[in-house]
């Protein structure tokens, strides 16, 4: 008899259970089949103090929101044929926060594709993908002379055939397109140039430089007619072996040691500019903010760079005829260490170095300095290949610099 009772409980259960599964395969059956069109009211801006800013439009790289019903499942977002990277934990059931693709549409149909998971249901959405103008962000140097390839490099620089990319030089010289990809120009530079912004041309727009061609403003020494006579150490000149990049530079070579600071060769990798020894006046070189400026030089390293930093120095009117502020901790300046990432450091040629004047918080030896740079230091100039706080290898760089320069960001 218990037998017969535990055989009619087996049996209810089997069919509650192939009732309840039943019950659930159809309700997962039934979402899938009753999962409804995605609808859009309408597209804003996702910065809150433009929430009530609706759109058609948006530039690549900017966010949006999509606000409407049926959102849930949308899984794809495609912007004419690009998709859009989706993160799910921004989509609900009434809105959609998303991305617009930073690659330039192939074909442009002017609409935003929404696609549930069942990608059956897809809604077409009349939205135009903007292309900014042109992006220009450096030049690798600012001094080329004339027939050779400057190369500016940026972003959006689109070559189309009915309208193609352009670049004027100062002057509004048009220079000749070299090669281009999106991201990087190479043009020849023309004859007649002289400084100032450069200007490229798509059609997107137009955009000038804020960097200059040939930047003359704020030289502080250039070795040619700036120089850093008078001071205890003027600097090896050079104008061959390599080929300048604008008259004389100054030259740093020699052997140098592994450790943090242990060599002190003034002669070969250092210059003073005291600017009452020199005969200047007592004027600052830059008078704009500080925390808005960056020092800018032109460099070659020839020979592998491998150990100390560039130390950057600036010194009141009032400093000559000593140099004690290279080791005064209390003297804050600008460190230059560019082969510390990777252990060696070599240029293909000259380039332009933009370093901060914010940056110029660090000691001797790579702690963070207690004072800050201040208008009054802007009027001396001192370079020094020394410690820095890091520790390389033995080596024998040869480093040129040229066209030394404060000028705004």
């Amino acid at each position: 008899m218990k037998k017969i009772i535990n055989n009619r409980l087996s049996v209810i259960i089997v069919l509650l259970v192939t009732i309840y599964a039943g019950t659930f395969f159809q309700a997962c059956e039934g979402n899938e089949e009753d999962m409804l069109m995605p609808e859009i009211s309408y597209v804003r801006i996702t910065a809150p103090v433009k929430s009530d800013s609706l759109v058609a439009h948006a530039y690549m790289g900017n966010n949006i929101a999509i606000i409407g019903q049926n959102l849930g499942h949308v899984d794809e977002i495609w912007f004419n044929d690009q998709r859009a990277a989706l993160n799910p934990n921004l989509v609900t059931n009434s809105s959609i926060i998303v991305q617009v693709p930073q690659v330039i549409p192939t074909t442009v149909t002017n609409l935003m594709y929404l696609i549930n998971s069942n990608k059956v249901d897809t809604l077409k959405y009349t939205f135009s993908v903007d292309v900014p103008a042109p992006q220009l962000d450096r030049l690798v140097c600012e001094y080329v002379e004339t027939g050779g390839t400057a190369v500016i490099q940026g972003n959006f620089f689109i070559d189309n055939p009915g309208t193609p990319l352009q670049v004027f030089f100062p002057g509004n010289i048009a220079g000749e397109i070299e090669s281009l990809s999106i991201d990087e120009i190479k043009v020849i530079v023309p004859d007649g140039v002289g400084a100032g912004p450069i200007q490229v041309k798509t059609i997107y727009g137009s955009t000038r430089s804020t960097f200059y061609f040939r930047d003359d403003r704020n030289i502080v020494v250039n070795f040619d007619n700036l120089t850093a006579a008078g001071g205890w150490r003027s600097g090896v000149i050079g104008n061959s072996n390599p080929a300048p990049v604008s008259g004389n530079y100054v030259r740093f070579s020699g052997a140098m040691a592994p450790g943090a600071g242990t060599t002190w060769d003034e002669d070969h990798f250092s210059f003073d500019m005291w600017p009452q020894a020199n005969g200047r006046p007592d004027a600052p070189f830059y008078t704009g903010e500080i925390k808005d400026a960056v020092i800018k030089f032109e460099v070659n390293v020839v020979a592998p760079w491998e150990s100390a930093a560039l130390q950057m120095i600036f010194t009141p009117y009032s400093t000559t005829g000593t140099n004690s502020y290279i080791a005064d901790a209390s003297v804050p300046r600008g460190l230059w260490i560019p082969w510390q990432a990777t252990g060696t450091f070599k240029t293909d040629g000259w380039i332009t170095v933009s370093f901060p004047l914010s940056d110029f918080n660090k000691t001797f030896d790579g702690a963070v300095c207690a004072n800050k740079l201040t208008d009054a230091m802007l009027r001396g100039l001192t370079f020094f290949v020394w410690n820095g706080g890091v520790a390389g290898k033995a080596c024998n760089p040869h480093i040129c610099i040229d066209n030394i320069r404060v000028v705004p960001k």
